[in-house]
């Protein structure tokens, strides 16, 4: 059977030595039908001629300022020409040469899957379990985990089935569902963002599926980092939005009580004891975001049309 186009897609901000060793992981794969598209959201150094040197084969896109994961990936969509377009973070390693021959394997025996998550292990520790699927996010907190996490991998979760979300370090998702149910938006930049993507794609009538079968390993918050202030900004800001974008009126009534009564009192008193003045002042800053935009999708469809994306300037 013909293999269908894949697009991967990877973002590079200020780490391009983990970038190139992704992309080395890359010559791992056995899967032959395939492109790589590199955006570097404005990195301080520009990257273009080490990639250039090392793989000329990668479509090379270097935009004006940071874009987010999800301004990032959508530049990234916007040239890819594949059936299937492959998110994946420039932090991971191909482990399973058969990566890309497994992940599409779903969509071929169910035409309703609209997008598709490998197992994912954590890179320094390749025994744990990131990632085998998500649980629903709970309509009071607003958060949900990852099935499986922490956990030392056994075989406990060598089942495939369907999930309720993809996970934003590994995930292929189907032509269809980005001509359908659009693209990321721009506005949650990164946190979130493939939750709320996931949430989209099956208010659209597509399902989720997690597949056992392969592992990528994460080398995870190397961009980041664990425990910074503007972490605690995005996933705040991004958790309130999620939940404004995909509750009932309901939900939303139950999250905002559980937001005033325990959330903020909690997190307030925490940051204050240890001394954590920058995280207070994130996390207020990303409430006040929210109250400052109430009405962002009052007039607005809730996912970016691929068609409104800008195209780059340059694709090197």
């Amino acid at each position: 059977m013909e293999q269908p186009l894949i697009s991967i897609i990877l973002l590079n901000y200020n780490q391009t030595p983990v970038t190139l060793e992704c992309l080395e992981s890359l010559k791992k794969l056995t899967y032959k039908n395939y492109e790589v598209i590199l955006v570097d959201n404005a990195s301080k150094e520009n990257p273009t001629n080490v990639i250039k040197e090392k793989y000329p084969h990668v479509k090379l896109i270097v935009t004006d300022e940071n874009l987010g994961f999800t301004g990032g990936n959508n530049i990234g969509m916007k040239i890819a020409k594949g059936d299937y377009v492959f998110i994946v973070n420039n932090d991971t390693e191909i482990s399973s040469e058969n990566l890309l021959e497994k992940l599409v394997e779903p969509f071929q025996k169910d035409s309703s899957i609209g997008m598709v998550s490998p197992k994912i292990r954590y890179f320094h520790h390749p025994t744990i379990i990131q990632y085998a699927g998500y649980t629903k996010i709970n309509p009071f907190t607003g958060r949900n985990k990852q099935v499986g996490e922490k956990e030392e991998d056994k075989g406990q979760h060598n089942i495939s089935g369907y999930t309720d979300y993809a996970n934003g370090a590994a995930m292929l998702v189907k032509r269809e569902v980005i001509d359908n149910v659009g693209v990321f938006p721009d506005h949650f930049f990164i946190y979130y963002e493939e939750l709320d993507w996931s949430s989209q794609t099956l208010k659209h009538g597509y399902k989720i599926y997690y597949q056992a079968d392969v592992v990528i390993y994460h080398k995870e918050s190397i961009t980041m980092g664990k425990a910074s202030a503007i972490k605690t900004y995005y996933n705040n800001k991004n958790r309130i939005l999620f939940m404004r974008r995909n509750s009932t009126t309901g939900q939303m009534a139950c999250f905002l009580l559980y937001l005033v009564v325990f959330t903020i009192p909690k997190n307030t008193l925490s940051f204050l004891f240890s001394g954590q003045f920058e995280h207070l002042k994130s996390f207020y800053r990303g409430i006040i975001w929210n109250l400052k935009n109430l009405n962002l999708y009052k007039h607005e469809p809730l996912n970016k049309s691929l068609a409104t994306v800008t195209p780059p300037k340059q694709v090197l």
